[in-house]
């Protein structure tokens, strides 16, 4: 994860011994070697970890707070200010129907971002409509069809027109006489000459002209986001940017900070590949999850935002002890769609600092678990989701074989099914018993 090495770094100071001053010291190192790690300038890392050094050794901690409490404080103020500050953009538009032009060098994940971007507002309840006027790259239309049927959003293209800026214009026409809320426009990300790109870019953005401008970096591409950004910007002003690929790149506070120093405002992150990994950027959130201190809000966004599949009937019945193994099977997927254990975990204030350093290695075992059960769940009859204890040694080979799985594996589910029916039961009585002192008490 990018910048997990501030979090290591913050770590090993509050595990440390030594001296405050001398641990202040050994933390200042750590956290340089982290950053120019990360790519970030070399120059702005010697001026925020002199501006940490300073607080850190000179200012008095508010009364009841630790020296140790109040470096993180200090590292977090100094982080958050360098990603950005306390201001973000508003994600939501002010006003429909909006048009986002996106625009950005090739492999920058422009088309998925366009999807992803689509797939945010369609959860927000806006009518999205995408368009695919990228004319240089063959299967760029083919590609944004598919990701679009995924999502439910329609894509307008017109796959034999070479002509970008009438492709853009058309589409844009299209969605606005169709009532549409939101229409993104996907532009090319590469041609034979730089200034090539930046023209079209240009012409297309004079003949729609775009509520919104919207650049989409590649995190790995480090500092030189700096330079990408200035140049986009002198041909056509962008409003905003999207940095992508946040997940694993070890250059993303190079991409980030670089973003930051041209006075652009980021206001999305991609953190994975999957449809809905993409976020508001909110530097103070962001830097939160880096050191651990946690991100409730965030947490219960993500959770808000998962489309869970629960009925009313689905929850009266496992209050009354009903549960099978399509309710287990719902349980799984909803679990599923909150993302990887690992940042579901860092969001949790007071959960990151704590973590141990091979905690990925426990998330990835749950994750392959939890597809392991999945996989054994479809490989049931409907007989047996309804009734899983009808399931003996003959079944669980036929379903363990059927799952591409281990008959332990299927023998471990249904234990914690048979877990899972007891804590139910309990629940169920401890509701009945406090449904009769109710009735006594009212009596």
């Amino acid at each position: 994860m990018v910048l997990e090495g501030v979090r290591k770094a913050l770590s090993k100071f509050l595990r440390s011994n030594r001296e405050y001053r001398e641990a202040v010291k050994e933390f200042i190192k750590d956290l340089q070697k982290e950053l120019i790690r990360a790519d970030v300038n070399v120059r702005i890392v010697f001026e925020l970890t002199k501006k940490i050094r300073e607080r850190a050794l000179e200012e008095e901690p508010p009364p009841g707070i630790s020296r140790r409490d109040w470096l993180i404080t200090i590292v977090y103020e100094e982080l958050t200010k360098l990603f950005g500050g306390e201001e973000t953009p508003e994600a939501k538009p002010p006003r429909t129907p909006w048009t986002i032009l996106l625009v950005g060098l090739q492999g920058s994940g422009k088309t998925t971002t366009a999807a992803k971007l689509a797939y945010y507002y369609k959860l927000e309840g806006y009518r999205v409509g995408l368009v695919a006027a990228d004319t240089y790259r063959p299967a760029a239309y083919h590609q944004l069809k598919q990701l679009g049927e995924k999502i439910g959003a329609p894509v307008y293209g017109e796959p034999e027109n070479k002509n970008a800026v009438e492709i853009a214009r058309n589409g844009v026409e299209f969605f606005k006489e169709k009532g549409f809320h939101i229409i993104i426009v996907d532009t090319a990300g590469r041609h034979h000459r730089e200034e090539d790109l930046l023209k079209e870019m240009k012409d297309i953005a004079e003949k729609i002209k775009p509520d919104e401008v919207v650049l989409v970096i590649d995190a790995a591409i480090g500092q030189q986001a700096y330079s990408i950004a200035k140049k986009f910007h002198e041909s056509t002003p962008i409003g905003t940017i999207i940095v992508t690929k946040l997940d694993g790149t070890a250059k993303g506070g190079g991409a980030l900070s670089a973003v930051v120093a041209t006075g652009a405002k980021i206001k999305f992150i991609g953190t994975g590949e999957k449809i809905d990994e993409l976020e508001p950027f909110k530097p103070p959130k962001f830097v939160a999850r880096i050191l651990g201190i946690g991100d409730i809000e965030g947490l219960v966004e993500k959770i808000r935002r998962v489309k869970v599949e629960f009925t009313e009937k689905d929850i009266e019945e496992m209050l009354t002890g009903k549960l099978n193994m399509r309710l287990v099977y719902k349980q799984l997927v909803s679990l599923r769609k909150l993302g990887p254990f690992r940042k579901i975990l860092q969001m949790i204030p007071g959960v990151g600092l704590k973590l141990p350093l091979d905690i990925d290695t426990g998330a990835r075992e749950a994750e392959e678990k939890m597809r392991k059960w999945l996989a054994i769940i479809n490989s049931m009859t409907y007989e047996e989701l309804d009734n899983p204890e009808i399931i003996d040694r003959r079944r669980m080979k036929r379903i363990a074989l059927g799952a591409g799985v281990g008959v332990d594996d299927v023998k471990e589910l249904l234990r914690q099914y048979e877990l899972m029916k007891k804590f139910i039961k309990q629940l169920k009585r401890r509701k009945d018993l406090l449904e009769k002192l109710r009735i006594g008490v009212l009596r």
